[in-house]
């Protein structure tokens, strides 16, 4: 009989040995994903009922916030009830789901990430062609595109993952399930899964991240030549992006390439919880509170419900 089916179901870690994290289960956890969810449902309301909006770039910015909505519901909320309840079980199917759209989110919102750095570069360097590059019709192809990407990159590393047999231990040293903490629980052979992480990790990751450096080497070359005031402006919308993108890159590099004998628990949650929970809680604040046009276009939206209400 095949090992796989010893486990029918895998337990998920609260805390790891000498440390009890109840409180951030009972108060950052959800504090943040309230945060994110109201930030992002702004940026899509306001992105949608606004006409001067009604843009490319607002026009992706609108999809990463539904994307960021639905990430960090697949893991938060139910380790808040996990932590509630007492009961960390989660079946062989409930975690390859998991599993399957936590990647497929991640690589989406690299890919959107990208998309984004592509857009700024016309914008800035190229806005006489902004118009004829940037159409709606390449927006929907490229939005599409991601979106497959996405479905195809998380089958491939799901379906890999669950090929293996788990008959070692049913503990994942984690919060949420993640392709790094089943490797160590299987005693199947997992090089070709470790082979597949690295290849795919510098193809798509490393591709899409010097594809954003690139990007904004060339935004930057490019303002540097503008008069005195137009730096600071392009520096001041892209300066979130690249701070986005930085703390989203570094922290799933970290979960992905860190070799299992030198891992730690503690240091995986706090990673793990960085990529999946500070990039969606940060895309709203980064892109409301420093863009002057999201700020003006929810003055104007306030001042209609006011309007309207008298």
């Amino acid at each position: 009989m095949d090992n796989s089916t010893m486990i029918t179901e895998f337990l998920l870690l609260g805390s790891p040995d000498g440390w009890d994290l109840n409180f951030l289960y009972f108060t950052v956890f959800p504090m943040t994903y309230l945060g994110t969810l109201l930030g992002n449902l702004l940026i899509i309301t306001v992105t949608t009922a606004d006409q001067n909006l009604h843009t490319p770039m607002y026009f992706f910015l609108r999809n990463l916030s539904i994307l960021d909505m639905c990430f960090i519901s697949i893991t938060v909320p139910n380790a808040c009830v996990n932590s509630l309840t007492g009961n960390r079980a989660i079946s062989v199917a409930g975690c390859a789901t998991q599993i399957f759209l936590v990647i497929f989110c991640a690589s989406v919102e690299l890919l959107f990430l990208t998309i984004m750095a592509w857009d700024r570069y016309v914008a800035i360097c190229q806005p006489l062609q902004y118009p004829l590059v940037m159409n709606p019709q390449f927006c929907v192809r490229m939005t599409l595109a991601s979106l497959l990407s996405g479905l195809l990159y998380a089958g491939v590393h799901t379906g890999n993952t669950f090929r293996l047999s788990f008959c070692q231990s049913k503990v994942v040293h984690q919060f949420f399930c993640d392709v790094p903490s089943l490797l160590r629980l299987s005693c199947s052979d997992t090089t070709s899964n470790k082979v597949l992480i690295l290849v795919s990790a510098v193809v798509i990751c490393g591709g899409c991240f010097l594809f954003i450096v690139v990007s904004y080497f060339r935004i930057f070359s490019a303002v540097l030549k503008f008069p005195t005031k137009a730096p600071g402006k392009a520096f001041s919308t892209c300066t979130p992006h690249i701070l986005v993108v930085s703390v989203f890159l570094s922290s799933i590099t970290g979960v992905y390439l860190r070799s299992s004998a030198t891992s730690d628990t503690l240091d995986d949650m706090v990673l793990s919880a960085f990529y999946t929970m500070v990039p969606p809680f940060l895309n709203p604040l980064l892109y409301s509170l420093r863009n002057k046009q999201v700020k003006d276009a929810v003055r104007r939206l306030m001042g209609r419900q006011l309007f309207s209400g008298k």
